[in-house]
């Protein structure tokens, strides 16, 4: 398990950490999310001990990260952090070698990764003649190569087109199941909600917000209800709710609203079969969109 509690990193007059705290539970990948500026990039060096926090502690199963731990962890940066003229396949070798990797293991490491990655067209080839995305494969593969037990990926999905963030997730789905605790930050709201388990949402440098979806889902007050036909006795139903309030469908064959996250679906279900021929019936929990958006507004309120 990581523990982080109350973290906190001041640059000269500027406060980028303020205070986050979060746990990651095992065999869950977690997602830490938030703005642009929020404090998210830092708060991961911190985990890693690139940075020393200010004040707070982080801990691995319990005992305080230090020098030697760090090298159990590995850690994908957003940016770009290549050397251009070297071979992928030497790339990679090369990170298992810093990582401590065993000589008779670091060929074999790398081979695997660049089958895992489908980058065996590019293995030869030197990284800055990759593309974008290739290129974020590639730091992926040197950030993995040494299989870490904490692996921290700071926007992993960018530069990645469909295929190839499938690609990864699939990966990232296979190092969970292998044993890997997994960090993610992303403003892929999708991906980090099919991969993650839990959420951290950091705002201003603080933590707002921690839990499962399901938890975080809680801070909502509303749930929307889409139902068709579009009658005026579907209406009647929806519209006897109390709290309820209707919001604009981009279906004119149906109906929405929003309702009270208390609202009894069951009875407004079976209302709602007594009074018309009902042909499709919604009730649409939160998405971690949503989430992230109404703790996003609240903060600029």
């Amino acid at each position: 398990m990581l523990e982080v509690e109350r973290i906190r990193k001041d640059f000269g007059n500027v406060t980028a950490v303020r205070e986050v705290s979060f746990a990651v539970p095992d065999g869950l990948t977690f997602g830490l999310i938030g703005p642009n500026g929020a404090g998210k990039t830092t708060s991961m060096r911190m985990i890693l001990g690139i940075l020393v926090a200010d004040s707070g502690t982080v801990r691995w199963n319990g005992t305080r990260v230090d020098g030697g731990m760090r090298r159990r962890f590995g850690y994908l940066p957003e940016e770009r952090g290549l050397y251009g003229r070297m071979h992928v396949r030497e790339q990679i070798e090369y990170f298992g070698r810093l990582h401590g990797l065993p000589e008779r293991d670091v060929k074999r490491r790398a081979n695997e990764w660049i089958e895992r990655l489908d980058l065996g067209v590019y293995a030869e080839r030197p990284c800055g003649e990759l593309s974008k995305g290739n290129q974020q494969k590639v730091q992926i593969a040197c950030a993995s190569v040494h299989a870490p037990e904490l692996l921290v990926l700071d926007e992993p999905f960018s530069g990645l087109d469909p295929v190839n963030a499938e690609i990864l997730a699939g990966v990232l789905r296979s190092l969970k199941a292998e044993g890997t605790a997994l960090v993610l930050s992303s403003h892929q709201m999708l991906q980090l909600e099919e991969l993650c388990g839990a959420y951290c949402i950091v705002i201003g440098g603080e933590s707002r917000l921690s839990g499962t979806l399901a938890d975080l889902r809680k801070t909502i007050p509303t749930r929307t209800v889409r139902v068709s036909p579009a009658s005026d006795a579907v209406r009647d139903v929806l519209a006897s709710i109390p709290g309820a309030a209707r919001v604009d469908s981009a279906d004119d064959s149906a109906l929405e609203f929003e309702v009270p996250a208390g609202t009894d679906i069951p009875s407004v279900l079976r209302r709602l079969v007594a009074a018309d021929s009902i042909t499709r019936f919604e009730a649409v929990e939160p998405s971690l969109r949503d989430v992230y958006l109404a703790a996003v507004g609240e903060s600029n309120a």
